[in-house]
């Protein structure tokens, strides 16, 4: 019974020791060394119409070698502190593995030591929110080594709202009054059949 009990102790602690190794990268102990803008056109942005231009690469004041690790660039669109008050589905966490800021990719590819240039149409499944852009490195296990964003640490400055599709197009709203246009004058057509019907059987 100790025995069984040692062993499944011993399980525990190493995988919470692996977790601590591999699972458990925190956003706080990542160096903020790449350099990250977006553009996109004045106003509010609407999903699945909209184009933004994101520019990420190595932040060149950090000395030469510095990204010697990282083999894997990965974008997201994420959201800002205004749209996640109440919403625990986008919460900050610093555990990255549990982390709901960035929720949305935008673009992942294999690192190049250049400045890269993307034009990301936003997709349709973006919710009405408040966002900025960030970028990850990742190193050959796929695990965040390093970060970089279009704002300030404390994600107030170039933010950008996108509004939601409405679910509705404009061309299913042409057909829907077609449509329409066309039941009230089958219904009007038949009324006046049926009455024609009528004088005549009584003649």
């Amino acid at each position: 019974m100790a025995a069984r009990v040692l062993v499944l102790a011993s399980i525990l602690i190493f995988s919470c020791f692996a977790e601590t190794c591999y699972g458990a990268i925190s956003f706080s102990s990542l160096q903020r060394t790449l350099v990250v803008t977006a553009s996109h056109r004045q106003g509010l942005l609407k999903a699945g119409e909209d184009k933004i231009t994101v520019r990420w690469g190595l932040n060149q004041s950090f000395p030469v070698g510095t990204d010697s690790s990282y083999k894997t660039i990965k974008v997201q669109l994420c959201y800002a502190p205004i749209s996640q008050v109440d919403r625990s589905w986008r919460k900050t966490e610093d555990h990255l593995n549990k982390d709901k800021t960035c929720q949305f990719k935008i673009v992942k590819k294999p690192y190049i030591n250049v400045n890269e240039t993307l034009e990301w149409t936003i997709e349709r499944d973006v919710p009405t929110a408040t966002f900025f852009i960030r970028a990850y490195a990742l190193d050959s296990d796929d695990h965040e080594v390093a970060y970089g964003q279009n704002t300030d640490a404390e994600k107030k400055t170039n933010l950008f709202e996108i509004q939601a599709i409405s679910g509705r197009h404009a061309s299913l709203d042409i057909a829907s009054v077609c449509f329409s246009a066309f039941s009230v004058v089958s219904l009007m057509g038949f009324f006046f059949m049926e009455k024609r019907k009528a004088r005549k059987s009584q003649q």
